[in-house]
């Protein structure tokens, strides 16, 4: 597909198993800028075409790891620097920050993640893969017996989210592993998906083994009724639909926390509590959305609504903008719940509103900062999409029950005893200990647990070495 030309429309169409052109379908929903202004349209495929395609996929062969694994080396250059579905890195990148309101360092930043995932697949896979299992059958270790690292299924199922192109960092897991992959793109942000999904097929991945879905809520469960497994991204409601599914990985709030203990100066880490709330402008899962201090927090809260503050509202085209902007009703309807969830809180930063309107179209989600009284209260767990953060108090005696259901906990602490009953907590995805913030992150480090933990087991094997001269 040749360049988009500057002011035409972009549609976003279904990539389906066969190769062909892009399938338009009769139903499509219009996409925009943040000022209303029309970019094009995004195809919604109906059931029937969701079912034809994932059968073709389920029927094509797998294909071999070595060309897998070269097609996403390949696909990492031209998703961060080639023209790819239509438009130039740049093109796309202004047009991924004009629609979604991500700003574009931001948005930059993020593309060049998605690159470094799909250049370091080999050496995730390995890391995530069990020690002492082997991952081809042909190994010399099975014919004494060994055990093998399969596939639970053939087809894995994405829901993909469109709070930032990073979120693409995480499934092309999947492919490195051997899956088919079919891929709902989200609404509000499809062209990172056009685009990856173009790239990989440009660099040799096979159309059956990667499809793009464009469709609807009811369309999406048909999606995931389908496949073998899935991953779901979204809020609390989207977790509690999928909890009870074992084929269904869901990535909802992270909940992600910071804890300061009275041996360490908070003074020191304040730079880095704040990094962790407002990094990617507060969207990502393992932005902090609480910290827990261990004697009095509202020094802390006062100096981190100190630094907050001073993050300026700019378009997020700017290229010092860190906020995100969303349509002003949107950011309106957030303002009046976060003060409703506040209640008793008291606000240090965001009281007012957290509105801040452009007069280039939409608002700036500004930063909160409430505190709290106690290590128990609700407003502990409530994740925005913005910088919002929860400042409360921490005793000894509390233990880690405030510190459970994390994605991320960054304890800023030196008691061991401490870090290793958060270290044995099952319910705290990730700990980091001293001056790393919450959304420290690098390829193969794993996010909820390798990918590949989900998607793979182990299955023993035997086998008879051949007779010299057998067939």
């Amino acid at each position: 597909m040749g360049a988009v030309p500057a002011g035409q429309p972009v549609y976003i169409d279904a990539l389906g198993p066969t190769g062909t052109e892009p399938f338009r379908s009769r139903e499509r929903r219009p996409l925009t800028t943040l000022a209303g202004e029309p970019v094009g349209e995004i195809s919604q495929v109906p059931a029937l075409y969701v079912r034809r395609a994932i059968s073709a996929m389920r029927a094509a062969p797998t294909t071999p790891a070595a060309q897998r694994f070269a097609a996403l080396e390949k696909a990492a250059d031209l998703f961060e620097g080639a023209a790819v579905a239509g438009l130039h890195p740049d093109d796309y990148a202004h047009l991924v920050s004009r629609a979604s309101g991500v700003p574009l360092g931001v948005v930059r930043a993020s593309i060049a993640w998605v690159a470094d995932v799909l250049r370091t697949q080999r050496r995730t896979v390995e890391l995530a893969m069990p020690r002492g299992v082997v991952a081809d059958w042909r190994d010399p270790a099975t014919t004494a017996g060994a055990a093998v690292w399969t596939r639970r299924g053939e087809v894995f199922a994405v829901h993909a989210a469109g709070n930032t192109p990073a979120v693409h960092g995480l499934w092309p897991e999947a492919l490195a592993l051997g899956y088919k992959v079919a891929l709902r793109p989200s609404t509000r942000e499809p062209f990172t998906a056009f685009r990856l999904v173009s790239a990989l097929r440009d660099a040799g991945i096979p159309p059956a083994t990667l499809t793009l879905l464009p469709t609807d809520h009811t369309v999406a469960d048909v999606i995931i009724a389908e496949a073998d497994q899935a991953i779901v991204y979204g809020g609390q409601d989207v977790v509690a639909k999928y909890e009870a599914n074992p084929r269904v990985l869901t990535q909802g709030p992270g909940r992600s926390k910071i804890l300061v203990t009275a041996d360490v100066d908070w003074r020191e880490k304040i730079d880095i509590i704040a990094g962790s709330v407002s990094h990617l402008g507060g969207t990502a899962c393992t932005c902090a959305t609480a910290v827990l201090v261990e004697g009095d927090p509202e020094p802390l809260a006062r100096a981190l609504a100190d630094r907050l503050s001073l993050i300026p509202s700019l378009p997020p085209e700017h290229p010092d903008a860190t906020l995100t902007v969303q349509p002003t009703d949107v950011s309106a309807g957030i303002d009046r719940y976060l003060h409703t969830v506040a209640g008793d809180a008291r606000a240090l930063l965001g009281g007012a509103t957290i509105v801040d309107e452009l007069p280039s179209g939409g608002s700036v989600l500004r930063p909160a900062v409430h505190l709290v009284a106690s290590s128990t209260a609700p407003q502990l767990g409530v994740e925005l999409p913005f910088p919002c953060v929860w400042v409360g108090p921490w005793h000894e005696w509390d233990g880690i029950a405030p510190l459970r259901d994390s994605l991320v906990l960054t304890a800023m602490t030196t008691r061991e005893k401490l870090i290793e009953a958060l270290l044995n907590e099952p319910s705290i995805t990730n700990l980091y200990l001293g001056d790393n913030p919450t959304t420290w992150l690098r390829p193969g480090i794993p996010h909820d647990g390798y990918l590949g933990e989900f998607l793979m087991r182990t299955k023993a094997m035997i086998r008879s070495v051949p007779a010299v001269g057998s067939p």
